[in-house]
């Protein structure tokens, strides 16, 4: 099955504009984020989809592949699907522009979750949470798993709860993780990341947006609410997403310390 990567790229962002362009390690991220997803084995073909001339330049810049599309998407999703549309491969893995993080390994995973299932439309990656401070922030999305590998629900709020192990004083799930240190290896952590068939990713963004979607602000739910399975694929690696400065300095951080995953 052939393969296509599309990094949908916004330049516009409430709490980091620009961040596609922001440097890490006197490269733009966005270069970060593409050149780790050319390394996974499984990807055919990269394309960086953006609404800015900006970031369309600076790909190019380094090399990489970019084209403008439309000013008006919704969601990055829909920026996926406007390339999609135009380029005939059967699975299409969306990787966000601020996953600077991203291992390459976890890509080839995914994709090969989605290959040797013909059955599965969408997949989607999580990892363990062992991350306290992140149960409890609504940015760290939670995903609860059915016994097959399947998604039973996305949250921003810390589920399930786990009510058997409450102790009498505690209020909140982060109190009683911290009174039941094992607990917290009983959460996952949704990774961002999707390998879509083709042809569902077209339906998908042709759907409007459903009731629960539109409360936890989660795509992902549009998917659950029509009845559609996400099949979750669990990766020992974890990542960092950039949403706000403070991220960016985390992970430019880490990038000076940590060793290149990619050469």
């Amino acid at each position: 099955m052939s393969v296509l990567a599309v990094i949908p790229a916004r330049y516009g962002s409430t709490r980091l504009e620009g961040k596609p362009l922001a440097e890490i390690t006197g490269r733009p991220m966005i270069y970060h984020v593409y050149r780790r997803v050319r390394s996974a084995r499984t990807i055919e073909q990269v394309i960086v989809a953006t609404d800015d001339e900006r970031i369309r330049q600076a790909v190019e810049a380094f090399g990489g592949r970019a084209v403008l599309t439309s000013p008006d998407h919704p969601s990055g999703t829909d920026r996926v699907a406007e390339v999609a549309r135009l380029l005939p491969y059967d699975i299409v893995v969306n990787i966000q522009a601020d996953e600077p993080l991203v291992r390459p390994a976890m890509l080839d995973q995914l994709v090969e979750a989605i290959q040797a299932d013909s059955t599965c439309p969408v997949a989607t990656l999580a990892c363990v949470l062992d991350d306290l401070d992140e149960l409890d922030d609504p940015n760290v999305v939670k995903v609860v798993v059915r016994p097959d590998g399947y998604a039973l629900y996305f949250s921003r709020s810390p589920v399930p709860f786990p009510m058997h192990a409450n102790p009498m004083h505690a209020r909140t799930v982060r109190e009683i993780v911290s009174y039941r240190n094992e607990l917290i290896h009983q959460f996952y952590k949704h990774i961002g990341i999707y390998a879509y068939r083709r042809e569902f990713l077209i339906q998908f963004t042709q759907w409007s947006p459903t009731p629960l979607e539109q409360t936890e602000r989660l795509e992902q739910l549009r998917a659950l609410e029509h009845g559609v399975p996400i099949r979750v694929v669990l990766t020992p690696y974890s990542t960092i997403s950039v949403d706000t400065p403070a991220d960016l300095e985390r992970v430019r951080r880490l990038f000076e310390t940590l060793p290149d995953e990619v050469e």
